[in-house]
C-alpha cells in the first residue's frame, strides 16, 4: 500500500505511469495485470482479411501503417486460422479498450472496472483505488488523443492468438491532494506516452471480446 502511494507521487509522470502489482508495468500510474477487456462495442473481427501478400499498392501501404513488418508472420497465421479476423476492426477495438480501462481507474469507478477485468485484477484496481482515497489525492487525468496504435508483434499457438499493441499518446494529467491543491501535473501541457498492451483470444471461442494480459512501457 505504501509501495503504490510513494510511486503515485514521486515521478514527473505522476497519473501517467502505473505499476503493476503483479510485476508488469502499464504507463499509466494503475496497477493492472491480465485484466480482462470487456468493451462496450467488442473488438469484433469485421469481413475477411486477404492475403498480406500480392496486395494492391494503397493496401500494401495501409497494411504497412498498422502492422510491423516483425508482425506479419503472426497477422498471417491468425488469418489463416481465423479468416474474419480484420487489422483495422482489431486496432479499434483496441483503442477503444486502451480508453476504457485508463478513464475507469482514474475516476475511481469500481462498478465500471469490475465489469471490464476478472476478480484478480479488479482486487489490484480497488487496492490502488483505496490507497489514493486514504491519502486524499485524486486525478484529473484526460487522453486527449491517441496519435497513433499499430502491431508491434502477433504470435499464434495452436488455436491462442497474442497480438501486442503499441500505443502513442497524449494525456493531461493532474493530481490533487486532499486540499484540492494541485501536486502534480497540468491539464494544459500534454505528456506523450508510448505503451505495449498485449492482447490474446483463442479463435474457436464463440467470444469476439480479446483479453488484455500484458501493459509495459514501450521502448
Amino acid at each position: 500500500m505504501t509501495e503504490i502511494i510513494i510511486l503515485a507521487c514521486a515521478a514527473i509522470f505522476l497519473g501517467l505511469r502505473l505499476y503493476s502489482v503483479l510485476g508488469r508495468r502499464t504507463g499509466h500510474e494503475q496497477p493492472v495485470a491480465k485484466p480482462v477487456v470487456k468493451p462496450s462495442e467488442p473488438m469484433v473481427q469485421r469481413g475477411s482479411v486477404e492475403s498480406l501478400v500480392d496486395r494492391k499498392p494503397e493496401s500494401a501501404g495501409t497494411i504497412a501503417a498498422m502492422v510491423d513488418p516483425q508482425a506479419l508472420d503472426g497477422i498471417r497465421s491468425i488469418v489463416a486460422a481465423d479468416p474474419q479476423f480484420d487489422v483495422a476492426g482489431f486496432l479499434d477495438g483496441a483503442r477503444s479498450a486502451y480508453r476504457m480501462v485508463l478513464e475507469a481507474f482514474w475516476r475511481g469507478d469500481e462498478a465500471e472496472l469490475r465489469r471490464l477485468v476478472d476478480d484478480e485484477v479488479f482486487e489490484a484496481f480497488r487496492e490502488a483505488i483505496a490507497a489514493r482515497a486514504e491519502s486524499g489525492e485524486t486525478l484529473e487525468n484526460r487522453l486527449v488523443a491517441i496519435e497513433r496504435s499499430s502491431i508491434d508483434s502477433a504470435i499464434l499457438t495452436g488455436q491462442m492468438a497474442v497480438i501486442s499493441v503499441r500505443f502513442d499518446a497524449d494525456i493531461a494529467a493532474v493530481t490533487r491532494d486532499a486540499d484540492r491543491v494541485v501536486v502534480a501535473g497540468s491539464m494544459t501541457d500534454a505528456v506523450q506516452t508510448h505503451d505495449l498492451w498485449t492482447f490474446s483470444r483463442l479463435l474457436r471461442s464463440d467470444d469476439p471480446n480479446w483479453i488484455l494480459i500484458e501493459t509495459d512501457e514501450a521502448a
